[in-house]
Order: C-alpha cells, then sequence, then structure tokens
C-alpha cells in the first residue's frame, strides 16, 4: 500500500505554486459563466437548468480550491507575489480576474445555487461574494491605472487587450449587484445599490472608453508579443457585453428601487437599455469575427495551448447574457437564437480548455 501511494504523495509534496498566478481565476470566471449563461437562456430546453447547476457547483469547488492555493502561495512565495504585482505589469494586469471570479461564482449561488446549497445559503453567499468581490474590483480598478502610471515600464505602442481586466471588473460587479436590489429592505437601501452599481458603470464604461483606442493603437503598431496571446483578443468583447447585461438589470431593479418612479420611468429606462444593447452588440459581434479570424489563424500557425485560451469563455458568455437580456426585454427572436448560437461557442471554448487545462495540470506542464 506504501509502495502504491508513495508516487501521489510525492508529486503532492513537490507541487510547486510559485508560478500559480491570479491569471488562474480566468478558469473559474468561465465556468460560472457557463452555467450562469445556460441558465439565462431565453430557451426552455430540458436539462438546461440541471446543466447550469452542475456547471455552476464546479465554479464553486473550483473558485474554493483556487482560493486556498493562492492563499498558500501568497503566504510560501510573497516576494514572488510582490514581484507580480509592483514589477510584471503583463502578470499584474490578471488581478482584475479574482473580483470577476468572486462575482461571477456569488451571482450563480443566487440565480441557479439555490436548488444546489439552498435558497437562503445562496442569497447569502451571492450577498458575501458580491461584497467582497465589488470591494476587490474597485481596488483593482484604481490601484492598477495608479501603478501603470507610477511604477510599471510600460509603452502605449506595446499595448494589448489585457490591460482592459483590471477596469472592466467594477462593470461585472455593477451588472450583477441589482439582482441583490429586492432582497433588501425597502428605502434606501435599494436606492443606494441601484445607484452605486450605476456609478460602477459609469466608471468601468469611461475608463473602457479611453483604454480601448490605446488598446487598438498597440495592436497595429506592434501587433500582439507573442501567439498564445492571440486569445486575449476576445477581452476586448467583455465591456460590452457586461455593459449591455448591466443596463438591462438597471431596467428590471428600477421598479423596486425607485418606486415611485412610475411605470414611464420603468418604460424608458427600458427602452434606452434596448437601444444602448443592440447598438453596442453590434459592435461586439463585429469583434468577435475579427478575434475568431485571427485565433483561427493563429490555430493553424501552431498556437499552443496556455492559460490564455480561458479567455475564449467569459468574455463570450457576458454576450451570452447581453443578447439573452435583449431577447427577453424586446421579444425578438434573432436575439433568441444569437444567444442560444453564442453559448454554444461558449459551451465549446469552455469545454475545450478545461480538458487542455486538466491534461496540462496532470502532465506537470501548466505549474
Amino acid at each position: 500500500m506504501a509502495t502504491l501511494l508513495a508516487p501521489r504523495t510525492t508529486r503532492l509534496r513537490t507541487l510547486d505554486l510559485s508560478r500559480l498566478g491570479p491569471n488562474w481565476y480566468a478558469a473559474v470566471m468561465g465556468t460560472a459563466i457557463t452555467g450562469n449563461g445556460a441558465a439565462a437562456l431565453p430557451i426552455d430546453l430540458p436539462g438546461r437548468l440541471v446543466l447550469a447547476e452542475a456547471v455552476w457547483t464546479l465554479s464553486l469547488l473550483l473558485l474554493a480550491a483556487l482560493l486556498t492555493a493562492r492563499a498558500v502561495h501568497l503566504v510560501r512565495h510573497r516576494e514572488q507575489a510582490r514581484r507580480t504585482l509592483l514589477d510584471d505589469p503583463s502578470a499584474a494586469v490578471f488581478y482584475g480576474c479574482p473580483p470577476m471570479a468572486l462575482l461571477a461564482v456569488g451571482y450563480g449561488a443566487l440565480a441557479v445555487g439555490g436548488p444546489v446549497v439552498g435558497e437562503r445559503a445562496g442569497l447569502a453567499l451571492d450577498a458575501v461574494l458580491w461584497s467582497a468581490g465589488t470591494l476587490y474590483a474597485l481596488a483593482v480598478a484604481a490601484g492598477l491605472p495608479y501603478l501603470m502610471i507610477t511604477r510599471h515600464r510600460l509603452s502605449a505602442l506595446e499595448a494589448n487587450p489585457t490591460w482592459l481586466l483590471p477596469v472592466v471588473a467594477p462593470m461585472v460587479a455593477a451588472a450583477l449587484g441589482p439582482a441583490l436590489v429586492p432582497h433588501l429592505p425597502e428605502g434606501a437601501a435599494r436606492q443606494a445599490l441601484l445607484y452605486g452599481c450605476v456609478a460602477m458603470f459609469g466608471a468601468s464604461l469611461l475608463a473602457t472608453l479611453v483604454l480601448l483606442p490605446v488598446v487598438f493603437g498597440g495592436l497595429v503598431h506592434s501587433k500582439l508579443p507573442a501567439v498564445v496571446l492571440t486569445p486575449s483578443l476576445f477581452l476586448v468583447l467583455g465591456p460590452l457585453g457586461q455593459s449591455t447585461t448591466a443596463v438591462h438589470q438597471f431596467a428590471d431593479a428600477l421598479p423596486s428601487a425607485l418606486p415611485g418612479a412610475g411605470r414611464a420611468a420603468a418604460e424608458t429606462a427600458r427602452g434606452l437599455a434596448e437601444v444602448y444593447g443592440v447598438a453596442v452588440m453590434g459592435f461586439a459581434l463585429l469583434w468577435l469575427a475579427v478575434a475568431l479570424v485571427a485565433n483561427g489563424r493563429a490555430l493553424r500557425a501552431g498556437m499552443p495551448f496556455a492559460m490564455t485560451w480561458w479567455a475564449f469563455t467569459f468574455p463570450v458568455g457576458t454576450l451570452v447574457t447581453g443578447t439573452a437580456a435583449l431577447a427577453r426585454h424586446t421579444g425578438f427572436g434573432g436575439f433568441t437564437v444569437l444567444a442560444g448560437a453564442l453559448w454554444l461557442l461558449l459551451a465549446t471554448a469552455w469545454a475545450v480548455a478545461g480538458v487542455h487545462t486538466v491534461a496540462g495540470l496532470r502532465a506537470g506542464r501548466l505549474l
């Protein structure tokens, strides 16, 4: 028996977590939004909610495992973690991933986790993870640009889509926070939450609009520094799909947060959300085509698997939730079909990234 256990024990003892960076939270983000996206689909397919619950449960387990592993990393490799944040700008931007992972898993607890953990436990889990994720997102959205300005050695001519990660995190908080509004006491608490989410929406949207021209200029001037970064082109979709989701969530939460605003205000908010969503989704689909063609070219050129492949998932997932919201509010069948097609793309990308990640961990390549 000791002989049989020896190889596994050795592997566990020699597991090197020194290179376990914040980019690993992208796997949690992608898994959570695959489940959340399935639940949001405006198509009532057999087994859809069961699948959503199973995938969300997996994301919760992955989050717990990664939080534990990162805690070990921060204790045992504190200097390495410090260098990653302060002296390695290409890695520091991935600190935008942990808050988004917390937020996505938290929302899933409320949206689909009830049958798994119980309704009250799901609500409590979402409240905790949304609060922690929002504080983390705001710290990253302010802290990383500060480091870019004061400490990191960067050139705008070498900008790439990973620069968007820190400033997109508050948009995720803004999009997922309104789901908690009906669960708060009526009055000031609901208003404060909705106003806070709208403020984070504005902060993230304007920061994204500042960075997008810089990112595009860097891509045109210097291209991507490595072929394995080609999946990062999908990151541009994140703020587009998430902001579309957010404006529809605001419209849904308005009657509960501001009951005195009246029916006309609610209808106006919904109309504005539809106009914004359709316009932004048009650009998102245009960029999706660019990203797909570029990544197809990179795959034909032999692009190897790396954790950047998880960029295929969460950004596409935001398009799923955004188009699902458009389908729900407009009743237009085209958005229903589009949401279903985008979710199939998301599920395929999630499965491919997941299989390669498991294989890479088992072979010892990724760590």
